[in-house]
């Protein structure tokens, strides 16, 4: 192990303890797929037809729920010597030996096979091959980049950006300017999200080596005006789709004053770069995105 390293927090147990259902569901980082099946979801509601197919909506649903616990449990096999290192990702099953590797890699198996099935027979194959990729993106060149640099959260935003866009293929079987368009939209937001993230969360990666933040530590002012550099362009793509005709005045209304807000917090940090201020820039961020598109969703209904 490199000697930059330092020790563990925790030591593993030398054989896997009898895991629960409880484990192997914290493997998925539930609350984090249901926020990417989430927007996957609403993507698909986007664009299908009326009245809506419960039953289509919930395979839907659980492939996606499926597919991302896949990407999310095999982020965690990957970093496992580093999740030990770190206060927040210590007492994760992989770290404590509640689960093996092995175990694990073969959960990770079956949620993907059973995901993507789901996506080729009932739906189609382009939405399984995007889920796929999503899926080797996020799980083999993002992760090991994160200990690189800030280029794993460029890389990291493509398939952080590619659920909506998921969606909207599940329904249509093809790639239009309007499922760009959503894409684009969950893309940019990835780095006003997940750098407010890094900011707060900086200290503990640091202890596995992470490198996410846009400059190098410590944050400071310039720090946010690179994460402000992205923020600004979520005004013009809340805007420029009522004139294309893809959404009506009332949801382009909430995404403009949506982005206005975070950009407002988003100077704010760069007033104040402060762990508190990128605080309230993180949880502005979590609420942006499920606002937005279900205001998308709901002016097409």
């Amino acid at each position: 192990m490199n000697s930059s390293i330092e020790q563990p927090i925790m030591t593993p147990a030398s054989k896997p303890n009898r895991a629960s259902w409880r484990d192997y569901l914290a493997l998925t980082k539930l609350r984090l797929s249901l926020l990417v099946g989430f927007s996957a979801v609403l993507g698909y509601l986007m664009t299908a037809s009326r009245p809506y197919s419960i039953g289509q909506i919930a395979l839907f649903t659980i492939s996606g729920l499926l597919i991302t616990g896949a990407a999310n449990a095999v982020n965690q096999v990957l970093e496992v010597e580093f999740d030990r290192l770190m206060k927040r990702t210590g007492s994760r099953p992989l770290p404590t030996g509640k689960i093996s590797k092995e175990r694990a890699i073969v959960f990770v198996a079956i949620l993907l096979f059973i995901g993507l099935f789901i996506q080729t027979l009932w739906f189609n194959p382009l939405t399984a091959g995007i889920s796929f990729v999503s899926f080797l993106l996020y799980g083999f060149v993002y992760t090991p980049l994160k200990r690189v640099g800030s280029i794993a959260v460029y890389v990291g935003a493509l398939p952080g950006g590619l659920p909506p866009l998921i969606g909207w293929v599940a329904f249509t079987g093809t790639i239009t300017n309007e499922a760009l368009w959503l894409f684009a939209v969950q893309f940019i937001w990835q780095f006003t999200h997940f750098w407010a993230v890094a900011w707060v969360l900086d200290d503990d990666y640091a202890k596995a080596g992470f490198k996410l933040l846009p400059l190098k530590r410590p944050a400071t002012s310039q720090t946010a005006l690179v994460i402000l550099s992205f923020t600004v362009w979520l005004i013009p793509l809340g805007v420029m789709p009522f004139y294309w005709g893809y959404i009506g005045v009332a949801s382009a209304t909430v995404a403009v004053i949506s982005a206005l807000l975070l950009l407002w917090l988003n100077i704010g940090l760069v007033k104040k770069p402060e762990i508190a201020t990128a605080k309230r820039l993180m949880f502005a961020a979590f609420a942006y995105l499920p606002v937005v598109q279900i205001a998308f969703v709901l002016d097409r209904v």
